[in-house]
């Protein structure tokens, strides 16, 4: 894959590039800030643009707000943002458009990284990866009363951007039993199929707003 870094710390972008091209990725570029970040995008057109949530000047949602305008401007480009701690509004802010292609994970899952580079392939392709912290702290938020301990765990795996299958495997049930939670879920929630988002998705939100 073509990739682009954005993070303003130096010693980590050069081990994240150093790191993904030893995977055989190519880096195209790796920057600073969210202006170099956008003019990178804009020239490369990577399959993937990997982001830190805060970057120059301020440090607070740079590279959020970069993200948010690479999803609308190139809806070909995956998104990775990446975070130093559970931040609740990014990650919901996120969650509020399509998920095709969209990742949000925290910066010490890169230490994992066959999973990191699992994800960067998921996102790649298409899929939706969102770290396991950041849906604990999101679910912790919503009222959960109308779903069985076991729809709970499937809504949790399935936010994450886990397919039906893996699911399946990782609960120690069938696929049928995990598509009947999932149907249940969306039905308890009152979330018909909406084109161009993802019901998966949804389901968070519809938590998140209560």
């Amino acid at each position: 894959m073509r990739l682009i870094l954005a993070d303003d710390s130096v010693l980590l972008r050069e081990g994240l590039a150093r790191l993904l091209q030893d995977a055989g990725h190519e880096v195209a570029a790796a920057v600073g800030d969210a202006d170099a970040l956008m003019a990178a995008v804009a020239e490369h057109r990577p399959d993937v643009a990997v982001i830190d949530v805060r970057m120059p000047p301020s440090h607070t949602d740079e590279g959020l707000r970069a993200a948010l305008e690479i999803r609308d401007r190139w809806q070909g480009v995956g998104v990775l943002v990446l975070s130093q701690y559970v931040e609740q509004t990014s990650a919901a802010q996120l969650l509020a458009g399509p998920s095709e292609g969209l990742g949000y994970l925290l910066k010490d899952r890169v230490s994992e990284v066959a999973e990191f580079l699992e994800a960067l392939e998921r996102i790649g392709s298409g899929g939706t990866v969102f770290d396991p912290d950041v849906v604990r702290r999101l679910l912790a938020r919503a009222p959960l009363s109308t779903l069985s301990e076991r729809e709970r765990a499937v809504l949790e795996h399935l936010a994450t951007g886990m397919v039906n299958t893996a699911i399946a495997e990782r609960l120690h049930v069938s696929q049928s039993t995990v598509e009947k939670h999932v149907n249940a879920i969306f039905d308890k929630l009152g979330l018909a199929h909406t084109p161009g988002y993802s019901r998966r998705v949804l389901a968070i939100l519809r938590y998140l707003n209560g």
